[in-house]
């Protein structure tokens, strides 16, 4: 499905087999999971974990695949329901060969050339579980990207040879299903970009910020033939010195008047990337630790809500949690010692005529942690460790438990929700995204500069794929999900500010429903860059048959509150 304005933008229908939930509130713009008490029995399901008064299942963890050939230190879900995947390609070999008739490349290495026979990317299947090899000309490190308004993925810089670089994806046709591949254009890029950070545009565009040493931004594609960059000083001012800089991988929101929430260090700015100037600077984070790789925490934009005469300028607000002190990362890299990463969340309402941080206490300390927004509106917190720092084994002590932010939870004891562990740490250079059947899929981990599989190393490189089953997953909640019968669209197009209508099958009355759409990010060392849920205004429910349902929802009402491109999400629930 997709959104149009003056003329069609391709958006392609994501997670239409979700779910329908019963809720016991009425008092939030999404309505929670209700608790679900075990009995003792169930040891591993009691919530006892889960902190006070939690009461909800715990989640449980599938490994996909025991290894993908290659570390996932980028991924990003495109509308065909796969996930590409990528690593860098200066370090030497991965455990992948590239496809049969692919030719070796020669490669750049800071210790000399070398000619690599083997794959850095794969396109993985959601559906089937499978994975294939795809071809990168020049090195990725640490670099950005989006998915554009017509699905494609528009991935910006690297390292070395590849700092300039932009290269595209486009989701494979019928026709070139074991065949589509990476495309490259060199130099297209006015400056370096390595550890940037992208955004999509009201206007389609593509907004490139920051990286080591650029101190600037820039747009893709450009307005005019000779366009360059622009100096963004903020950046500069957040900017810890050699090292240490945590201003990399700068947190870039949307905002729905078309200006750019940017976070980078401690402090934060509403940006107006057209006339290049800073509208206005917000309060300082109220807390010693950093935010910004290497100093790596994570942030969100909770639920865009859409309701009533809110709906072209809804309330907006930020959630930003974990990272570490400001001498963390010179302790751990120069002398081995990892101080206690950030425990807390900070929680700020942009739109709020004098905006001021909330800050909150998660259960453990977390450094380079994935937030991952639920369809719930919930938050999920993956990833990472306690101690230490993003950057080559600066880091230590996994933390293994996933963590549920209850967004609207107004209980402080329960507003964080510890979730059933995994048993492989996801250190530096680890991803988790969301897929279209409500699982998170994880990879990565490679805090090495080389692939490490030795007994010496005590976090080993990961090439695996787990999938988490978020608590709204849970048998006991299986009769309230619903089957989706269909999405009434032309062509999957719509308009903005256009009604559309979702026919499913259900096998208990109605309630309260909420349909919401879903931007699926690009995420890299912590950052789901363009991630976005918006919660669609007043649906209107009608019963058609016994099972039968048809909801009608508003889509949103310009590119400023849903970006161009901008992936629907039709889960439904009910109260």
């Amino acid at each position: 499905m997709a959104l149009q304005s003056k003329k069609p933008i391709k958006i392609c229908s994501f997670f239409c087999s979700l779910l329908i939930i019963i809720t016991d509130s009425l008092s939030s713009p999404l309505p929670r999971l209700p608790d679900v008490w075990y009995s003792s029995e169930f040891p591993n399901l009691s919530g006892t974990y889960g902190g006070t008064g939690a009461g909800i299942p715990l989640g449980w963890w599938q490994l996909l695949q025991k290894s993908i050939g290659i570390s996932a230190m980028h991924m990003q879900l495109l509308y065909d329901d796969k996930i590409i995947v990528f690593d860098r390609t200066d370090f030497g070999n991965s455990n992948l060969s590239l496809a049969a008739g692919k030719q070796c490349i020669r490669r750049q290495q800071d210790a000399g050339d070398f000619f690599d026979c083997t794959a850095h990317s794969v396109l993985y299947d959601v559906a089937s579980n499978t994975f294939r090899p795809l071809t990168v000309l020049t090195d990725t490190f640490c670099s950005s990207g989006s998915v554009d308004s017509s699905g494609n993925l528009i991935q910006t810089g690297g390292y070395n040879v590849g700092e300039r670089v932009i290269r595209t994806f486009t989701p494979c046709s019928s026709a070139t299903s074991n065949t589509c591949d990476w495309a490259e254009m060199a130099n297209s890029l006015a400056a370096r970009r390595w550890y940037a950070s992208n955004a999509v545009l009201p206007d389609g565009r593509i907004i490139v910020v920051g990286g080591r040493g650029a101190h600037t931004y820039e747009f893709h594609p450009k307005n005019k033939r000779f366009e360059t960059f622009f100096k963004l000083p903020f950046l500069a001012e957040t900017w810890d010195g050699r090292n240490r800089e945590n201003n990399l991988y700068p947190f870039l929101h949307l905002l729905p008047n078309g200006n750019l929430f940017i976070f980078a260090n401690n402090r934060s700015i509403e940006f107006d990337y057209v006339a290049g100037k800073v509208v206005r600077e917000f309060p300082i984070m109220p807390s010693p630790e950093r935010r910004n790789y290497p100093s790596t925490g994570s942030s969100v934009l909770l639920p865009v809500v859409l309701n009533g005469s809110s709906t072209n300028s809804p309330e907006i607000e930020v959630l930003i949690c974990g990272g570490a002190s400001l001498e963390s990362f010179d302790l751990a890299d120069s002398k081995g010692v990892y101080v206690a990463a950030a425990r807390t969340c900070g929680r700020m309402k942009i739109t709020a005529p004098q905006p001021q941080w909330i800050m909150e206490v998660m259960p453990m300390p977390r450094v380079m942690p994935d937030m991952v927004m639920l369809p719930t509106g919930d938050v999920l917190i993956i990833n990472g460790a306690a101690n230490g720092t993003a950057g080559w084994e600066n880091a230590d002590n996994p933390v293994l438990h996933p963590v549920l932010y209850r967004t609207s939870e107004p209980d402080p004891t329960r507003k964080f929700v510890t979730l059933n562990p995994t048993h492989i740490p996801r250190m530096y250079h680890s991803c988790a995204v969301l897929v279209a059947d409500g699982r998170v899929i994880v990879g990565g981990s490679n805090p090495h500069p080389n692939y490490n599989f030795s007994r010496e190393a005590k976090y080993p490189t990961e090439l695996s794929l787990e999938a988490f089953y978020l608590p709204y997953l849970d048998p006991v909640y299986s009769e309230l999900r619903p089957s989706i019968l269909s999405v009434e669209t032309e062509s999957k197009v719509v308009m903005y500010g256009q009604t559309f209508s979702v026919t499913y099958a259900l096998g208990r009355e109605k309630g309260t429903v909420a349909v919401t759409m879903v931007l699926p990010p690009f995420t890299t060392h912590s950052f789901g860059m363009n991630q976005r849920l918006v919660v669609l205004g007043e649906p209107r429910v009608e019963r058609l048959s016994v099972f039968g349902y048809k909801v009608t929802a508003t889509a949103p009402p310009n590119e400023r509150v849903a970006p161009p491109g901008f992936r629907v999400d039709v889960p439904l629930y009910i109260n």
